[in-house]
């Protein structure tokens, strides 16, 4: 590779790296709790759920209470299972009626619990995991902008992957085993930034790929609507499987008598393994009335195998099938494992544990690209100027990349405490708390302290977890073991395990800062220089 050609990948990586640093840690630390999504929800409502994504409940009584707060009569009724959870989503189309009231026309989405068959509302069934899910995806900065925004970083990250290793690729063998923990501080980040960027490289790329994806699939695709399908979005939709069936409504009630629990049960029983997490119900109530019964093989048994049943109600009869016993399309194939490699769903907690990890790691890659990029630019050379605007720059990234550790740890907290206030209470304590630390962080000016005090606090704080969870609900970590609450057990010593390792991270960020001080007092200035030749 020529100078020339390496100096342009060099800039592009580092400066794709550092305009998107601050947006990539936020999408990567919420990322790696979103992998415990269900587990956080689950913690805060202190339920216990079975490991399975099938809906496990009596769906004719489930019928019988919704018809009691809603006419269903010729509505559209979906019905579906995402989360491991005891809620389940439920969606009403305005009715097929044109002489319905208005009443009947309007839509309507709520939650649906399994066990109590009570409904809630969106905003009500809010949860810590929900949050920490979308905003690893920009989703609280309003759509599409927010989607958008993280699909694009994605794709930059993308980017900064793919001349990293360019950049790299000479030396990327050697400086992996080149790792230096009691040297000058500025070289132990470089060489952590190397080594764990080169162990932690299968798993960002992947999650560029995927992030990108499913973030602005819609802007990447658009061209083939208008060129291939001169504009028909669709049948674009409906090739690539998203398109649902219509069937027109007959204005003639439905005379034969049908169960929910029987087409379930039948399709079940016919694919085994076979777990039911959609059902959608078409024209509800009317003689043309169809249910289509989907879900997806047991990942235990089959990793892709969606499959589908659509019963006419009249006649029993299936008028449509896609067994998930066969070989699944090309297209379901490429999208269920797009889907399962970003969830990371398919191995259990190991799998989870592990992708947590992962994702730190890379918060830590991100942070340590930061110092290293201020490091390179501290050179006599640099004007005064650019050196302190440099500076400040790091300051500003870091104090809001670090401070969410303890902004997170003390939401967890605050969510058990104050049970029941929904979206604007989380709303409030998260962004406000990171606000205040941030703006605290940035006037103090001092990255080592930001860095040792965010790791002290989120520590301290979050041993803080389990016991808020004890007070609030009297869940001690005892009591969950011996009633088998798994997901709540899980979450309370997760949360001692991290507070765990970062309280030695603290301990040990303390002993090599002073150690750093001492040999670097007898290092000249212009040596400190050489750690940005080895960027």
């Amino acid at each position: 590779m020529s100078n020339r050609v390496y100096n342009i990948l060099f800039h592009l990586h580092t400066v794709s790296g550092i305009v998107i640093s601050v947006l990539l840690f936020v999408i990567f630390f919420a990322g790696s709790f979103s992998f415990f999504r269900d587990d956080i929800v689950n913690w805060e409502r202190g339920h216990t759920v079975e490991q399975t994504e099938r809906i496990d409940m009596d769906l004719d009584a489930a019928m019988d209470s919704l018809s009691q707060h809603y006419n269903l009569h010729g509505r559209d009724v979906s019905i579906s299972k995402h989360y491991l959870e005891r809620r389940i989503g439920v969606s009403l189309s305005a009715s097929h009626d044109s002489l319905a009231s208005e009443a009947d026309k309007a839509r309507a989405f709520f939650y649906l619990d399994m066990k109590t068959t009570e409904t809630a509302s969106y905003a009500s069934s809010y949860s810590l995991g929900e949050f920490l899910y979308r905003l690893h995806f920009m989703a609280q900065i309003p759509h599409p902008v927010g989607y958008y925004l993280s699909g694009f970083t994605a794709l930059f990250f993308l980017f900064a992957i793919i001349t990293g290793i360019l950049v790299h690729w000479d030396k990327i063998v050697s400086n992996f085993f080149l790792f230096r923990p009691w040297a000058k501080l500025k070289a132990m980040w470089t060489d952590a930034h190397t080594a764990l960027g080169t162990l932690g490289l299968p798993f960002q790329f992947v999650y560029a790929v995927t992030g990108a994806f499913f973030m602005i699939k819609a802007l990447l695709i658009a061209p083939s609507i208008f060129v291939l399908y001169d504009g028909d979005q669709k049948q674009f939709y409906a090739d690539l499987g998203y398109g649902e069936p219509t069937f027109e409504y007959s204005y003639q009630p439905l005379s034969s008598s049908f169960s929910f629990n029987d087409m379930v049960r039948e399709t079940s029983q016919d694919w085994a393994g076979f777990d039911v997490n959609h059902m959608h119900i078409f024209n509800y109530g009317d003689s043309t009335m169809h249910v289509a019964v989907e879900g997806e093989m047991n990942r235990n048994v089959k990793f892709t195998g969606p499959g589908k049943r659509i019963y006419q109600v009249a006649t029993g009869e299936v008028i449509e099938e896609q067994s998930p016993l066969v070989a699944a399309s090309y297209m379901d194939g490429v999208k269920n494992w797009l889907y399962r490699l970003h969830y990371g769903d398919y191995g259990g907690y190991a799998l989870r544990i592990v992708s947590f990890f992962l994702g730190i790691v890379s918060c830590f890659v991100i942070i340590s690209g930061i110092m290293i990029w201020l490091v390179a630019r501290k050179k006599q050379s640099i004007p005064e100027r650019k050196r302190k605007f440099n500076l400040w720059v790091a300051q500003i990234y870091m104090a809001i990349c670090l401070s969410m550790f303890p902004v997170t740890a003390l939401t967890f907290v605050a969510v058990k405490l104050f049970d029941g206030y929904g979206k604007p209470f989380i709303y409030s304590v998260y962004f406000l708390t990171w606000l205040f630390a941030s703006v605290l962080f940035i006037i103090k000016r001092d990255i080592g302290f930001t860095n040792k005090y965010c790791l002290l606090s989120g520590s301290l704080i979050g041993l803080l977890v389990p016991i808020a969870n004890g007070i609030s609900s009297g869940q001690w970590i005892w009591i969950s073991w011996r009633e088998g609450a798994d997901q709540v057990l899980f979450i309370d010593l997760f949360w001692i395990g991290l507070s765990a390792l970062a309280w030695l991270a603290y301990r040990n960020l303390n002993k090599k800062q002073g150690q750093n001080t001492e040999s670097n007092a007898a290092i000249p200035e212009d040596k400190e220089e050489s750690v940005a030749e080895l960027v």
